[in-house]
């Protein structure tokens, strides 16, 4: 059901917003959709931040967009970098305004916003460095079950 959610017209669209996103950072963004959130919603999260090695950037400052589309719940998790320099309610004001494109049943609009407000946050506190950045996660999304 997951994989399903999003088409391939959808996916691309939300690979373009991470790959746009992270032209002028060098934060890594990542995303990561499931069916059902196994436990605590904070809990597999990070869990899944973890499986996708997102704590290993060079500048602590990954950030992971995790959904479980059949229980309507979603997260946003941002690695130490970042979170030490972002406003104390900044991914709460990221998910209220995904929230909304939710409720409407604009899923990859929202998913996109939320990227790319996550996305100039990065870029405010992690500018781009052509000399040294590289692209540290892959851009793809990921799915599980």
């Amino acid at each position: 059901m997951a994989e399903k959610l999003f088409s391939e017209e959808d996916r691309a669209k939300i690979i373009a917003a991470i790959q746009q996103a992270e032209l002028k950072t060098s934060g890594e963004i990542q995303v990561h959709i499931e069916n059902r959130c196994k436990g605590d919603l904070m809990d597999r999260a990070a869990e899944v931040f973890e499986t996708l090695k997102m704590y290993q950037t060079a500048e602590r400052n990954g950030v992971l967009f995790y959904l479980a589309v059949a229980d309507h719940k979603f997260a946003i998790l941002g690695d130490g970098g970042i979170n030490r320099v972002v406003p104390k309610n900044f991914w709460e004001q990221i998910k209220d305004q995904m929230q909304l494109k939710f409720k409407e049943g604009k899923f990859t609009e929202g998913l996109s916003l939320g990227i790319k407000m996550a996305g100039e946050q990065l870029q405010s506190h992690f500018p781009y460095d052509s000399d040294t950045d590289i692209n540290e996660l892959p851009d793809e999304i990921s799915f599980g079950d």
